[in-house]
């Protein structure tokens, strides 16, 4: 589980609170001359532990009768911002999971800048989402399933890699594939199953 480093925990102390040492670790200074020297830790995460994460916001789209995909964008080891799609609920059509977990994340940010950050998400983007990735700088995209009728990100079309943009996205696929997979399919066999009922 962990694995791939993404970033480490914030310091108690903030970096104005307290000097730093040559090996980057902070020097606390408490009351009686007690001397504390603190070493940042890294903590380590997969990418497996976040499309956890993002699978969880596509259960919870699926509890609500959303197609379930769900996303959520990290950055240095800190989920930003998270999403699943809500369209039917907002009666909006650009209401997909990674356009609102983008705009969560550059909220918390207070900035549309959202470099060095991953993008994880349960289902191979749309175009629209694979523009919007590009245009807030995302770093990496890392999928789960494919989506051969919509995915920009291989399938019908390579967006984030195209040379021609100012900014390129990497691509990470199949985590977590099965996973997602499984979801969607159970999803579309409710579908057909409640339209039968209703015919």
């Amino acid at each position: 589980m962990l694995r791939h480093s993404l970033g480490r925990p914030k310091d108690i102390l903030s970096d104005e609170a307290a000097p730093h040492n040559r090996a980057g670790g902070q020097i606390l200074y408490l009351p009686n001359a007690i001397l504390i020297f603190h070493i940042p830790l890294m903590i380590e995460f997969d990418h497996d532990y976040f499309m956890e994460i993002a699978l969880k916001e596509a259960q919870q789209a699926f509890d609500e009768s959303e197609v379930p995909v769900g996303a959520v964008v990290v950055r240095e080891g800190s989920i930003l911002g998270r999403g699943h799609n809500r369209t039917e609920a907002l009666k909006d059509a650009t209401a997909h999971a990674e356009i609102l977990a983008i705009t969560s994340a550059a909220a918390s940010l207070g900035d549309w800048r959202l470099d060095n950050a991953i993008l994880y998400t349960t289902i191979e983007p749309c175009a629209m989402c694979a523009g919007a990735a590009v245009l807030s700088r995302i770093e990496t995209i890392v999928y789960g399933a494919p989506d051969p009728r919509f995915g920009a990100c291989g399938s019908l079309f390579e967006i984030p890699t195209d040379k021609r943009l100012i900014h390129r996205v990497k691509i990470i696929r199949g985590v977590k594939e099965q996973e997602a997979a499984d979801l969607m399919q159970l999803f579309f066999r409710q579908v057909r199953k409640n339209k039968e009922k209703v015919n």
